[in-house]
């Protein structure tokens, strides 16, 4: 490898953790954080845009971030058990979930459970509100994988490409391997293809297509967050035939890799079977919103009766203007 090669190729971060006093800022989770804001602040608008009510979002997100978290880092345990209970391993990092591991199935499984209880309380369609926030969870999911580049993980085989991935040696104050939290030597261990990156990139063209799906036609019932799932597990598949780290297998083929081509079928099927069309928005609102609104309509009845009341009220004065007026005319005529 020859210093001219070196240098085409793409550097990784120095490091992926910074320490402020006792507090390490972390940036995998600065960009999850990021991740999902950008998520919540899209997907209200698009969720308003589709007739639903202002501020759903976040009162759904309260339900299924947590969710989501927790599906996510079972996953990943569950399909790498053996790094946290096999020969060697730390059980109790398992709850390490700040040192990077979680699983996209999980997260978006078990965040759709907590999604589904937010909005049964709140009274409104879980798959239309799937569609609204469908492209937002994806770009969420592009920018966490930024967090990725900087805890140097997620990578595929070696490469010769130009936009190989330098993945340097880290060592933490004690002169110790530690590729998570350490600091790099400067020391090239070897150049990777960065799937992160291949991953990101698609995720990104994914949004603007389901973007411009969503603009062009009238799709709803959950059909684009059906589309969602699928163009993200088409990618996630061959990106996964690229990595070559450690991970379970199932007949010599990584387990990702079957959960995503499982996951696309159910997908595209979900996608031909639901219902055509897209839901009248006034069945989006939420539960506290339809009150509000009833309240309102009480209020204008009120409004429309002191009216009406006014009104008689006049003509009754006018009546009796008109009669005092005649018995008048009828006495100076008499007199």
């Amino acid at each position: 490898m020859t210093s001219t090669e070196i240098l085409a190729y793409i550097p990784s971060p120095a490091q992926g953790v910074w320490h402020v006093g006792p507090l390490a800022l972390r940036a995998y989770a600065l960009f999850i954080i990021i991740g999902i804001v950008v998520s919540v602040v899209w997907g209200d608008r698009r969720w308003v845009a589709r007739g639903g009510t202002k501020g759903t979002v976040l009162d759904v997100a309260v339900w299924a971030v947590p969710f989501g978290l927790l599906g996510g880092r079972l996953y990943h345990v569950a399909t790498d058990w053996k790094t946290y209970f096999g020969p060697g391993g730390n059980p109790i990092e398992a709850l390490y979930v700040w040192n990077g591991g979680l699983g996209i199935w999980g997260a978006v499984f078990l965040g759709g459970v907590g999604a589904w209880i937010a909005c049964r309380r709140r009274g409104i369609p879980l798959p239309a509100f799937g569609d609204a926030v469908g492209p937002p969870i994806l770009l969420a999911q592009a920018i966490g994988r930024i967090g990725n580049y900087f805890n140097q993980e997620l990578y595929g085989r070696a490469t010769t490409q130009p936009w190989g991935l330098e993945i340097y040696e880290r060592v933490d104050s004690n002169g110790r391997l530690d590729p998570l939290n350490g600091v790099s030597t400067g020391f090239v261990e070897k150049v990777v293809h960065p799937t992160f990156l291949y991953e990101l990139l698609w995720s990104l063209a994914i949004v603007a297509l389901l973007v411009l799906i969503d603009r062009k036609y009238t799709i709803g019932h959950g059909r684009l967050f059906a589309l969602y799932v699928a163009g993200y597990c088409a990618g996630r598949f061959w990106v996964e035939l690229m990595r070559d780290d450690f991970a379970t297998k199932i007949a010599g083929i990584r387990i990702n890799t079957f959960t995503a081509a499982i996951i696309f079928v159910l997908a595209v099927a979900y996608f031909v079977i639901a219902t055509k069309g897209r839901e009248d928005p006034a069945t989006l609102k939420s539960n506290d919103d339809v009150d509000g609104g009833n309240d309102t309509t009480h209020g204008d009845a009120s409004g429309d009766a002191d009216e009406t009341d006014a009104n008689d009220r006049t003509v009754d004065a006018l009546d009796v203007q008109t009669s005092d007026k005649k018995a008048e005319e009828e006495g100076s005529t008499r007199g």
